[in-house]
């Protein structure tokens, strides 16, 4: 005989548990948000979702989109409170943070308290369809102010600044995404992912780009394979190189006096000749005691093309724990200027990113003698290449129960019941009575239909 009372204690149980778990979401979003913004991924990774791939085992799509939501609800205080409090769940909070403002998030949490989660997701279809045509009534006027100027500034730098419609901008981003793509992948594999240290600020990791400096980066390399690929009939290996003149002592050892200046004259430190030198083509020339240049070598290319094949054939991509970025650049683990030999144990593949960290900003490479690369912090830390095993509770339940009790949530089985009894949704209705915008001259009535 089936015991209908044990089945509804059972049910009871389940939805009362499923209040605490999206209490604990919210939790784990705020804690999310923080270390975001705090940049606590930055050790490596691409992205803070390409932190969660690797450290919680998200797929790249989820962890894209938590990170989203968390961003989000930083600013719709309303909506992160009743996720708290477990009176909405993570599905309709995800929702509603696509369309959701601060002056519209209150009638929304409305919806999300008294509808089912299709009724959200209903509902923001619609929404967004009105966003969308009150985004129309602007694009004239962006046709017209569209424009791009590029000028230098006085320190040497060049400084873009434009307006684009809608489609160029599109078409720029896809552009620039790609490029960053290449540049900056996420890690190939949870193996060369780096760790979370404890009682490690973010601040010791290698400074990660910002987003627009990696779209500059972007930018440049799309710049670089237009030209490459036939827009300039010129010979583009000789003709777009950047040159640096830099003195031998300086190449040597970065505090002594030298130069360390570009083609133009423009001077870059010499800690940056030292990177650049580690792999690039170069030139010798030997001058008089008036400056006057004697003599000149031939070309000769730091790492020789058969050993830069065997170099990428073992290394396959930028070392540095946690990268694994494809477009890396030979370094030297001791530099050839002071008297390291160019040969496969002395070399290893890093990014443009963490072969500045090394030459730069302190951080350190040792091959171990079994031939693994050893990496250390600029304090002598090392790098280690796992993650910690974190440490789950017998009764993970139980332990999510328990602090969610000490946090004040008092939460029974009918807190995330919605308002719902049955009836039909009109989301025509609804959306003129909800949406600021929504009238009959952008929402027309034969459109109303879901």
């Amino acid at each position: 005989m089936v015991d209908y009372g044990e089945l509804d204690r059972l049910g009871d149980q389940i939805a009362e548990l499923s209040v605490h778990i999206e209490a604990a979401t919210a939790r784990l979003l705020d804690l999310l948000r923080d270390f975001d913004a705090r940049g606590g991924w930055n050790n490596g990774f691409r992205s803070c979702a390409a932190w969660l791939t690797w450290r919680v085992g998200l797929d790249a799509g989820a962890a894209r989109e938590r990170v989203r939501v968390a961003r989000a609800l930083g600013t719709l205080p309303k909506l992160a409170a009743a996720l708290a409090r477990g009176e909405v769940s993570y599905a309709k909070v995800r929702a509603l943070t696509r369309v959701a403002t601060p002056d519209t998030e209150e009638r929304l949490l409305a919806v999300a308290k008294a509808g089912t989660a299709d009724h959200v997701e209903r509902i923001v279809r619609g929404w967004r369809r009105v966003d969308r045509r009150a985004e129309l009534q602007d694009e004239r006027q962006q046709d017209w102010s569209r424009a791009l100027h590029v000028y230098p500034d006085e320190d040497g730098t060049v400084t873009v600044r434009g307006r684009l419609t809608a489609d160029q901008g599109a078409l720029l981003a896809r552009a620039l995404e790609a490029a960053r793509e290449t540049l900056y992948p996420r890690p190939r594999s949870a193996e060369t992912a780096l760790p979370d240290v404890q009682n490690v600020s973010a601040e010791t990791f290698p400074e990660r780009p910002t987003l627009p400096q990696q779209h500059a980066d972007a930018l440049t390399l799309l710049a670089e394979t237009a030209l490459h690929h036939g827009i300039d009939p010129g010979t583009p290996g000789e003709r777009y190189q950047v040159v640096v003149h830099v003195d031998a002592v300086v190449l040597a050892d970065a505090e002594e006096p030298g130069q360390s200046v570009l083609e133009d004259g423009s001077r870059v430190a010499a800690d940056t000749s030292q990177r650049l030198a580690c792999d690039a083509s170069r030139v010798v020339m030997r001058h008089d005691a008036n400056g006057e240049v004697t003599e000149i070598g031939a070309r000769t290319r730091t790492i020789p093309p058969a050993l830069r094949r065997a170099l990428h054939h073992r290394d396959r991509g930028c070392r540095f724990p946690g990268c694994g970025v494809r477009i890396a650049e030979g370094h030297h683990l001791r530099h050839w200027a002071r008297g390291g030999p160019t040969t496969l144990s002395n070399l290893a593949l890093l990014c443009r990113r963490h072969h500045r960290a090394v030459h730069v900003e302190g951080y350190r490479i040792e091959r171990k003698p079994d031939g693994a690369l050893a990496f250390y912090r600029p304090h002598g830390w090392p790098i280690p290449d796992v993650p910690p095993a974190p440490r789950v509770p017998d009764d993970p339940a139980a332990a999510i129960k328990s602090d969610n009790t000490a946090r004040g949530l008092d939460a029974d089985a009918h807190t995330m019941t919605p308002g719902w009894r049955g009836e039909q949704l009109d989301v025509a209705y609804a959306i003129d009575v909800l949406h600021p915008l929504a009238n009959p001259g952008l929402y027309p009535r034969e459109s109303r239909t879901e």
